[in-house]
């Protein structure tokens, strides 16, 4: 593992920093070969269900382009057994009282804030992302722990329903547990999407059989050995670590129910094999986010608004905007303070606070948004700012840009770059901003600014989106735990947070008790006498406005 630090490794990049680029935060600090020692790496390697002699895979720090991590690669029979000694921890964990599960999580938050510094290099490690973005996901997973912990008992609890007849049935609806999850993380978000999508699968009493992106694999290593330490048994999360054709079919094959986080395209594939088997699914897929600037927006809060939706963690974000939407009255403006704060915005790979924006997490993602920006320039877009990568800062980096003059023909109009960047589009009434808002087929997350409160609420009324977002980014909606999230169209199935968050990894299980007297003719009623009662008391059960 390199000793580089980030300074260091810009001068073995060619191409020097251009005098008009962005400018770098200050480097030097820590490296990450001392914030991710061999040592750790080895311990959190210990966390995957990998047997015999597994062969090892390389990962990349994005910051350096320098060896990370060797970890183990497991088998379709390694999946087999993390599936079978999950489904043993399952049981017992399944007949705690939920109070005690929820307890879990609550310890959980404790010491993820506690120790949150340790988490946030890992993160920074593997993604490359800057810090401030890194801690965006101690945040969110804080905030879930928080919420399911607390209100895990009043989702589980069994309610009383209407019975068949008033007094006579009494009907509860009771949850139930999936039994094993099968969860699919992606890389971009390592903590959140991983561990954050499975603290209410946990205390809803089910174990999981996790398969992490192999890139970013530690960060949710670390937070097993968190929630073990906080409590959960160590049986009930299994990892399992390998490529995602072979891996991927194998964890759906053997789940009570999937979870999966990544592209519309694999998402189908998800799909299709778990309905083969009968089992539920929910998928957060893609988007193609758009924000909208009104006409009567404050623009000097739209346009910082507007870089924290488009470039947090290098625009590789599920719920960043790649579409402004800008009412043509107010577009100069805007536009004016929108791209001097993105020109301004300072790159950096230092693993400490100090960066506004950090490194793409691999050459694929750079060659995308290179092509993506390239292809569109070729055609006639016309960069506001940024347009190139930034060998100098590291082998991923790329500015943050802005693309005017974008047309439907280009493919940064309608595919989804995952990359930090943005195209301007001009509207001239709402109507027209609404509807160009809908023409994509995702429906993932959107942003509307706007100084009428009433007015925004309206738009978001009719924008197809999961979470739409008045006058804020991405954050607002996404850290509303209480509330559902997920996405519309080519954008998934299914909802994290909220009731939704963790109901989809419970069976709602119906049971009736009938008391003195069954449903069927009795007390020497014929048929027809029975049919004649029933009919009586069910227009009696409607006049006295029974549900």
């Amino acid at each position: 593992m390199s000793d580089l630090t980030a300074d260091a490794v810009a001068t073995e990049h060619s191409g020097a920093a251009p005098a008009d680029g962005n400018p770098a935060a200050p480097g030097g600090g820590r490296t990450v070969a001392t914030a991710v020692p061999r040592s750790l790496v080895e311990r959190l390697a210990g966390g995957v269900t990998a047997t015999g002699e597994p062969s090892l895979v390389e990962t990349v720090a994005p910051l350096t382009g320098e060896r990370l991590a060797g970890l183990p690669q497991s088998t379709p029979a390694d999946v087999e057994v993390a599936f079978q000694l999950a489904r043993r921890a399952q049981a017992a964990w399944a007949a705690l009282p939920v109070r005690r599960r929820a307890a879990v999580l609550l310890r959980f938050h404790d010491l993820l804030l506690k120790r949150q510094d340790e988490v946030l290099d890992l993160v920074q490690a593997e993604t490359g992302k800057a810090r401030l973005h890194a801690f965006e996901e101690v945040l969110a997973v804080a905030m879930a722990a928080r919420h399911y912990g607390r209100a895990a008992q009043g989702y589980l609890k069994d309610r009383r329903r209407g019975g068949a007849l008033p007094v006579l049935t009494h009907t509860v609806e009771a949850r139930r547990p999936k039994g094993v999850i099968g969860h699919i993380s992606p890389w971009n978000y390592p903590l959140e999407l991983c561990v954050g999508d499975l603290l209410p699968a946990f205390v809803a009493g089910n174990a999981v059989v996790n398969k992490p992106d192999t890139q970013t694999a530690l960060t949710g290593l670390w937070a097993r050995e968190l929630l073990i330490e906080a409590g959960l048994p160590a049986d009930l999360w299994q990892v399992v670590i390998g490529d995602g054709p072979v891996i991927g079919p194998a964890v759906v094959e053997h789940a009570d129910y999937v979870s999966f986080t990544g592209s519309t395209r694999t998402g189908r594939e998800v799909a299709q094999r778990a309905a083969a088997r009968l089992v539920g699914a929910s998928l957060e897929l893609g988007g193609k986010n758009a924000m909208l600037v009104l006409s009567d927006a404050d623009l000097e809060a739209a346009a910082a608004g507007a870089v924290r939706a488009c470039f947090s963690s290098a625009g590789q974000l599920c719920i960043s905007i790649e579409r402004l939407l800008v009412h043509r009255s107010v577009a100069d403006r805007f536009l004016e303070l929108f791209v001097a704060r993105t020109k301004a915005l300072r790159l950096g790979g230092g693993l400490a606070y100090g960066a506004d924006t950090g490194s793409l997490v691999s050459a694929r993602q750079l060659d995308t948004t290179t092509r993506h920006v390239d292809e569109a320039v070729k055609a006639g877009a016309v960069v506001l700012a940024g347009g190139r990568a930034r060998p100098d800062l590291g082998p991923y980096f790329y500015e943050p840009t802005v693309l005017d003059g974008v047309t439907p023909e280009m493919a940064v109009c309608g595919e989804e770059t995952f990359g930090p960047v943005v195209s301007v589009y001009r509207f001239d009434t709402e109507e027209e901003a609404v509807a160009a808002a809908n023409s994509t087929p995702y429906g993932l997350n959107s942003s509307v600014w706007t100084r009428d409160l009433r007015r925004g609420r309206a738009v978001a009324a009719r924008l197809r989106t999961g979470t739409v977002n008045v006058n804020e980014a991405y954050a607002a909606a996404y850290g509303s735990v209480a509330a559902p999230m997920g996405g519309m169209g080519d954008s998934g199935l299914g909802r994290r947070h909220g009731a939704d968050g963790i109901l989809r990894f419970t069976e709602a299980q119906t049971v009736s008790t009938q008391r003195l007297m069954p449903i069927a003719p009795s007390f020497g009623l014929d048929d027809k006498q029975f049919a004649a009662v029933m009919t009586g008391g069910l227009r009696a059960l409607k006049a006295l406005r029974f549900k």
